[in-house]
């Protein structure tokens, strides 16, 4: 076994470990949070219920904003685990490992000498953390979508038809985890980069016909399958959910024109200074290259400058496009963020030595890390923050920065990509803090008890309610409490301002004190308080019977 072939075994373990940890330790630490996870989990377990592959549905409607791919890999987990709310955060892990592996091996064959920095820089982004551990669309989408721009590179660079052929592929099973975003970002930055070189034949020699049979191969069964099972899915899913969420606040998502730019510099933490660093860089760099027109420089494809200018494309366009769009979360811009660490660690790995400012910077960042992972408990229970718990995390942050500081002063660069791995991981843990899925909620982690409806589920079942109506009355995140129940329970919950009142004797939660505002809607029928989930500020009534 050849020297190099060892040290690639080396990387892929130590990635894989530290994967392992980013996107898989303590995945069931809290409940499904948002209104996003839960309602995706549920759309999962109906299909797989009925071992129906083509048609999503949620409380036996079919639900059309999103394509199938998420719940394929719901169902697929559930299959293999059983129908848990980890379950459904395993495809996303999956897809987020992947992604890193492929980093790896992408830059060891084109850009040896900073893949395992690539790749760890990667796995520790605090957006591809996130979302590599929700069951959400974003990571079905940005980890192939990623993946296949990474192939398109290495056809622009080689010149070899099975590159382009990945590419095509890719963009295929991007398009069946969120439409044509995938296809459309694609193109985008191509034509981009073929502006940039002032060549347009490298766009059009990327319009490969095989390329659109192998894309339409992947792609077109699905959706030729759910448009002939429901006629609407072409006007609800195409033209509302994709056409009107870019054009109309329809949704309810608007934010300023700038909102991508903080969500952004956040998005790649712990990385920040760096990586804008190598982002003003690329633009000083690119500047200077593309201004001079050299027909030297313009002849050379597999230049350094090249790639670092086609990854600031790459992150530029995705910020441009949603930044013009109506509609804004902050997954959308996941997939300029794996270039953002590819051009990170191109950055460092040039970097002969860095400034102290950025430096002291990056150190700062790392110890508000931790520290701010310390504060969250109290921030997320809504709670004063006293003396001694800002005193706490101040010395915590100032500890893991000095750290970091001096750990790479003294031992250099080399130290840099691991020693920042320290404050995210050990933020990360304290975060999680692994609590049995049946523990009592008042034991659990502060995420689960603050921010999802599994607590509530839980403390409801405590009291008694283990079946029966469930409504919930004013609020606040209503939308979340009410399909996080509706998959905790695995039945649909009522709301008081949408739905009749249920006939029947059921269970309203209403916020903590609003038993008079319950007693009004509900007229004469009698309400007798149960119990109250105090960390949400929630209160428990059961109504009686109309009759």
């Amino acid at each position: 076994m050849s020297g190099r072939t060892k040290l690639l075994i080396f990387q892929l373990i130590l990635l894989v470990a530290v994967c392992g940890f980013m996107f898989f330790f303590g995945l069931g630490a809290f409940g499904l949070v948002g209104a996003d996870e839960p309602r995706y989990a549920q759309i999962g377990r109906e299909m797989f219920a009925r071992h129906d592959w083509i048609v999503p549905t949620l409380n036996g409607q079919p639900w059309l904003e999103k394509p199938v791919l998420l719940y394929w890999g719901e169902m697929a987990a559930y299959s293999i685990f059983g129908v848990h709310d980890w379950a459904a955060r395993v495809p996303s892990a999956l897809f987020a490992t992947a992604l890193a592996i492929v980093v790896l091996c992408f830059m060891r064959r084109f850009r040896p000498g900073s893949e395992l920095d690539a790749a760890l820089i990667t796995a520790s982004c605090v957006a591809v953390i996130g979302f590599g551990r929700g069951a959400s669309t974003d990571m079905q989408l940005s980890a192939p979508f990623c993946a296949g721009m990474m192939a398109w590179w290495a056809w622009h660079e080689t010149s070899r038809k099975l590159w382009l052929g990945l590419f095509y592929a890719l963009l295929a099973i991007g398009a069946l985890a969120k439409g044509p975003v995938s296809p459309g970002l694609a193109v985008l930055i191509v034509a981009a980069y073929a502006w940039l070189r002032r060549d347009g034949k490298i766009f059009l020699r990327s319009l490969w016909t095989p390329g659109f049979v192998i894309f339409f191969a992947v792609a077109l069964p699905w959706y030729v399958a759910v448009q002939v099972k429901v006629p609407q899915f072409f006007r609800v899913f195409f033209l509302q959910h994709n056409l009107e969420r870019f054009s109309t606040n329809l949704y309810q998502h608007s934010q300023p024109f700038w909102y991508y730019v903080p969500v952004f510099l956040v998005s790649v933490l712990p990385w920040t200074v760096f990586t804008v660093a190598a982002i003003w860089e690329s633009l000083r760099k690119g500047w200077k290259h593309v201004g001079t027109g050299s027909p030297e420089s313009q002849n050379q494809p597999q230049s350094q400058e090249w790639l670092a200018q086609f990854l600031l494309l790459w992150i530029l366009v995705p910020i441009v496009f949603f930044s013009i769009s109506r509609s804004k979360l902050p997954g959308y811009i996941l997939p300029a963020i794996l270039p953002a660490a590819l051009l990170t660690a191109a950055y460092l790995h040039n970097l002969r030595q860095t400034g102290r400012i950025k430096l002291l910077l990056h150190s700062l960042i790392c110890g508000a890390l931790l520290g701010g992972a310390l504060l969250a408990p109290w921030l997320m229970l809504k709670v004063h923050l006293t003396q001694p718990a800002w005193i706490w995390a101040a010395g915590v942050t100032a500890i893991m920065a000095s750290v970091v500081l001096l750990l790479v002063r003294y031992r250099g660069l080399n130290m840099l990509h691991f020693i920042t791995l320290v404050p995210v991981v050990l933020a990360l843990a304290f975060l999680l803090r692994f609590v049995p899925e049946n523990a009592n909620p008042v034991n659990g982690s502060v995420i689960d008890i603050t921010q999802s409806a599994r607590s509530v589920d839980l403390d409801l079942r405590q009291l008694g309610v283990e079946s029966g109506s469930i409504a919930i009355f004013n609020v606040p995140h209503q939308r979340e409490l009410e399909y996080g129940l509706n998959f905790y329970r695995n039945q649909p919950i009522h709301l008081y301002v949408r739905d009749p009142i249920p006939d029947g004797s059921h269970v309203v939660i209403a916020r903590e004190g609003d038993e008079e505002a319950v007693q009004s809607s509900v007229g004469a029928r009698k309400i007798t308080p149960i119990g109250h989930f105090l960390p949400q500020r929630l209160q428990f009534f059961r109504v009686s019977n109309s009759k």
